[in-house]
């Protein structure tokens, strides 16, 4: 049955102006497809302005990470980035990655490439970052130390992302292979960000409830919590992402067995 409403209504609007194909819904379980499908659809419409405004939260996360610089004159890197070496920096802006991640599988998809490696990861860092950044600025940071502006912008911004995140599968099949790639990422940039400090880590993103008379401290509850909540969601994105696989081949058996 064809979605009706306000939401319906608004991406027959788009439609209108943004009129490429979008894939059929398979009629998955809500667990797996939390979305209602005329939100999908809306973001499937507005994919290339989609890839565009992720391009640019990746330069402003980079720009983030780098300590907000504003004068284009030495040192042009500071804050996290750099006070790291240079081979820890993939290891270090976990936000900006993800969201280059989903701008390259929504950009794959649109140009009808097979990619299914990169949407996996899209999805995985979706999730992951879209609930973390969240979690910790609510729960852990509090606005202290930021403008209000900022902080409420990267909380919604990241929530942002988890909707995109449940864009993914009207488009990818999340392969196992796709599936061991995302996993196997996303659980190393947990054991660098957390349990094993090689290249002068942790690289977790710098915590500011981590600091204590002016300087980190990784023993402090903040850092645990932070680290739960990273491993959490890294075992939950493995989690909805082999569902998914799951009911869609259950969906296509039932479909051909109905045929």
């Amino acid at each position: 049955m064809a979605p009706t409403g306000v939401g319906a209504r608004i991406d027959a609007v788009v439609a209108r102006y943004f009129d490429g194909p979008v894939p059929e819904p398979e009629g998955l379980p809500r667990y797996v497809t939390p979305l209602p499908q005329w939100l999908e659809n809306l973001g499937l419409r507005l994919a290339w302005p989609v890839v565009v405004v992720n391009i640019l939260g990746t330069a402003f996360g980079f720009w983030f990470y780098a300590g907000r610089p504003l004068e284009a004159q030495p040192p042009l890197v500071e804050g996290q980035l750099g006070a790291a070496p240079l081979a820890a920096y993939p290891l270090i802006p976990d936000s900006p990655a993800a969201t280059l991640f989903i701008a390259l599988s929504l950009a794959a998809w649109r140009l009808e490439w097979d990619a299914e490696w990169l949407h996996t990861l899209a999805f995985f860092g979706c999730i992951k970052l879209g609930f973390w950044t969240p979690y910790v600025q609510l729960f852990l940071n509090g606005p202290e130390g930021l403008a209000a502006w900022l902080y409420w912008f990267l909380v919604l911004s990241h929530l942002a992302m988890v909707v995109e995140a449940f864009l993914i599968h009207r488009y990818a099949d999340f392969s196992v292979r796709a599936v061991a790639v995302a996993t196997a990422w996303y659980g190393l940039n947990d054991v660098v960000d957390y349990f094993w400090p090689v290249l002068e880590g942790p690289h977790h993103t710098v915590l500011r409830a981590e600091y204590v008379d002016g300087a980190i401290d990784h023993a402090v509850a903040a850092h645990d919590l932070a680290a739960a909540c990273a491993v959490v969601l890294t075992v939950g994105a493995v989690f909805l992402a082999l569902a998914t696989r799951v009911e869609k081949l259950r969906a296509r058996r039932d479909d051909a067995s109905d045929g």
